[in-house]
């Protein structure tokens, strides 16, 4: 086995799976520990979903074979949340401003993980906002967002998920001067759809393609052609669905049969979900 030298202070951030937000970076691994292993002072196993508690557990214990200072945590195991290190277990350019959420939504583990919402003063600058609720934020910190974005090189990425119901005009007419990526909304049960056609109707100049829309299906027994019926009614109202089949906050995963998941898959993609469109036009 060979070790690396790098400069001492730095540590290795380990991660059960690779998601959209997982680091690029040299010093943030996937998986098991390699053959060429960089020197260290501490690991970090950061595990995001309570279904991969047991995978993070496994790596922890591979990793301590090789490193005195194994630590494990991330949102799975309830990890408090004290500020936000740009890169650090999310990609560069991902940022988060603000923390937690006022709501009580049944099937979101937000409130109970990082309680109340927390406008950050100082946040680190990026093109991806990641906040839980940014549009629960007061009027001067959403305009110092915005401000941020502005200045980025990137096109603006709102990834965390706005509450529909706070899609005001004025917000609205914010993002329409900006060079805008993509903005997701949400429709996780039927008596969101309401507010979603009105802040789609907001912000209908974006298009279809940048308004994508977090539709949670199969929660609290909910039969799948309600769920069905529900991601048509989203792509009407004029915004790409992205399925996420509900999960319980423990490590026992609920085994979706093969329709829940191609009703998933396909309404997570936007290819396919387009496709599938054209044959039902």
């Amino acid at each position: 086995m060979t070790t690396l030298s790098v400069s001492s202070g730095q540590c290795l951030r380990v991660f059960p799976r690779r998601t959209a937000l997982t680091p690029t970076d040299d010093m943030a691994v996937v998986g098991d520990p390699r053959l060429e292993r960089p020197y260290v002072d501490e690991v970090h196993v950061s595990c995001t979903f309570t279904w991969d508690i047991a995978e993070a557990k496994r790596l922890a214990g591979a990793y301590a074979q090789y490193y005195p200072v194994v630590k494990l945590g991330g949102p799975a195991f309830g990890t408090p949340v004290n500020g936000f290190k740009p890169g650090m277990y999310v990609k560069e350019g991902v940022t988060f401003t603000s923390r937690g959420c006022n709501n009580h939504c049944p099937f979101c583990l937000v409130r109970e993980r990082e309680g109340k919402l927390r406008e950050y003063e100082d946040f680190a600058e990026g093109y991806e906002v990641n906040d839980n609720n940014l549009l629960q934020c007061s009027q001067p910190h959403i305009d110092k967002v915005l401000a941020i974005l502005r200045k980025q090189r990137k096109a603006a990425r709102l990834s965390g998920g706005l509450e529909a119901a706070r899609v005001t005009d004025t917000f609205a007419e914010s993002l329409r001067g900006m060079r805008v990526g993509e903005v997701f909304l949400a429709a996780d049960h039927d008596g969101a759809l309401q507010p979603l056609q009105k802040a789609v109707n907001k912000l209908s100049f974006l298009g279809s393609d940048k308004l994508r829309c977090y539709v949670l299906i199969g929660f609290n027994g909910e039969p799948i052609e309600q769920a069905k019926a529900r991601l048509l009614r989203v792509w009407e109202i004029g915004t790409l669905p992205f399925a996420q089949l509900y999960q319980p906050p423990t490590d026992k995963r609920i085994t979706y049969s093969q329709e829940w998941r191609d009703l998933q898959r396909t309404w997570s993609r936007p290819a396919a979900t387009k496709a599938l469109m054209k044959v039902l036009r």
